[in-house]
């Protein structure tokens, strides 16, 4: 979940960070924040990259907090694409996207909040460059002492992007049809997984997903669920699930995953996913349950979740940017 803190100069994870994530090491794993692969895939302000030597070495002071408390923890690769724009990104740079199909709504620059842009549409070339960064990324990422990452494919990102149908209006290889569209994914998938160990990337996927302008094709299970066959023959180690659509999607693409699935179930605009998901697991709907809002106000939540709370109430305003409160401040139990 993007929380902003990283440096606005070379997008470095920071000490706060460190202390932040070691927080809550007690979870089975944590998945980062949004990491940028690229200085082009950066969507918002103070969210940190990992393409370059200098956030290699800022991550693993991170990575060592987590492992020092004793946790696991991924980090999730997310290009932002077209959700962007030319003030948040170095001089010269312009959002990018499958298509030059501008989304509709507003992005928080250094400037304010501005219009999104239409974006600049990736050449075939590109294309195979931004594959290149994801998996130039993955490697920093196992460099930096993570023990694997997770491709953000959801919420409207580039991946997203690449199987909407609104986002995505190319004629050629990667898009018109549902088996073109679900080509970039896979792509990405496989050159990351070849990188790093399949063992070692997870993906996640939010089938039906509005968020950041984005129309899925009508028929979602005609997309999603061979997408996440073909996912399942590369042997990944989980497939993440940010459920938008009815359950019984969420079943099929269960019974078509192979290995370790996880849900972040629906719970409806800004209720946080809570103690009774956990029924999730017992009926077999899923084999582990993500939780976002209500881990940042609960650092030690796992051990809440066993004493069934209290549970310390999230801080919206604190959620993008800002300095410790809301961030690190949160009680824990004693």
């Amino acid at each position: 979940m993007t929380r902003s803190r990283a440096t606005a100069e070379g997008a470095l994870a920071t000490p706060l960070m460190a202390e932040y994530y070691a927080q809550r090491a007690g979870a089975g794993l944590i998945i980062t924040e949004g990491i940028q692969p690229s200085a082009v895939g950066q969507g918002y302000t103070n969210t940190p990259g990992l393409h370059s030597a200098e956030q290699v070495e800022a991550w693993k002071q991170v990575t060592t907090a987590v492992h020092e408390a004793g946790g696991v923890i991924f980090a999730q690769l997310m290009h932002a694409g077209r959700i962007g724009h030319r003030a948040t990104l170095p001089e010269g740079m312009v959002p990018q996207g499958p298509s030059a199909v501008q989304p509709q709504g507003k992005i928080f620059t250094p400037q304010g909040l501005q219009e999104f842009e239409a974006p600049h549409e990736l050449t075939e070339a590109e294309i195979q460059s931004t594959i290149a960064d994801f998996t130039h990324a993955a490697k920093n990422a196992i460099a930096a002492g993570f023990d694997g990452v997770e491709i953000h494919g959801a919420n409207g990102y580039i991946i997203q992007q690449f199987l909407s149908v609104n986002a995505n209006q190319r004629t050629d290889r990667w898009g018109g049809s549902a088996e073109n569209r679900r080509r970039f994914a896979l792509e990405v998938a496989r050159a990351v997984a070849s990188e790093i160990g399949a063992e070692k990337t997870g993906i996640r996927l939010s089938p039906s997903s509005t968020i950041n302008d984005i129309v899925d094709d009508p028929d979602t299970a005609a997309t999603y669920v061979p997408l996440v066959e073909q996912l399942g023959e590369l042997d990944l180690a989980y497939l993440h699930i940010g459920e938008q659509s009815e359950r019984d999607l969420t079943l099929e693409l269960r019974k078509a995953w192979p290995n370790t699935f996880i849900l972040n179930p629906r719970t409806g605009f800004g209720n946080p996913t809570g103690p009774d998901a956990l029924e999730l697991i017992e009926d077999g709907t899923a084999d582990m349950i993500s939780f976002g809002a209500l881990f940042i106000a609960n650092p030690d939540l796992p051990v809440r979740l066993r004493s069934g709370g209290p549970f310390n109430t999230p801080i919206p305003s604190a959620f993008y940017g800002g300095g410790a409160e809301g961030y690190t401040d949160y009680t824990m139990l004693a």
